[in-house]
């Protein structure tokens, strides 16, 4: 499980919306599919509402007309660490959640980071427990017991 913040390149994303990827790309390596539909199913359950999209994983903030060049590439939001972790699940599954912390319009600044930090991570934090239901779903789906730390 890869979870945290990113800034969105899709023009209808705003703070604090989630995001779960369905791929992870990154320059130079083939797309990598994320277990998007136990992620999502995890998060409904929990009462939470979640756009499913590409994520980018790159080395720099991304701003101004980069977003709209990456938008129309296929990317929903940008993070900087989801692809290269995900070389760590080694065949396992994996689920990806990005909270938006900045997007078009709202990009970050010092007068709103905190601002948007503070939604965002809240916005984070509240999926937790959807994380549990994920890694039972997902550990059901692959023929493997839960990891134990997210045993009740």
């Amino acid at each position: 499980m890869v979870a945290g913040l990113c800034g969105a390149v899709d023009p209808i994303l705003t703070v604090g919306d989630v995001v779960v990827a369905s791929e992870l790309r990154r320059l130079g390596a083939l797309p990598y599919l994320t277990e998007s539909e136990c992620m999502c199913r995890a998060l409904e359950m929990q009462g939470v509402r979640a756009r499913v999209g590409c994520v980018l994983s790159v080395d720099h903030f991304v701003r101004g007309t980069e977003r709209e060049v990456l938008y129309a590439k296929g990317t929903t939001v940008v993070d900087m660490e989801s692809a290269w972790l995900a070389e760590a699940a080694n065949g396992r599954p994996l689920g990806v959640v990005r909270v938006v912390v900045d997007a078009p319009g709202s990009e970050l600044h010092p007068l709103s980071i905190v601002q948007n930090g503070w939604r965002a991570l809240t916005s984070l934090r509240s999926l937790a427990p959807a994380f549990a239901v994920w890694a039972s779903l997902a550990c059901n789906r692959a023929g493997e017991a839960p990891p134990s730390r997210f045993e009740h």
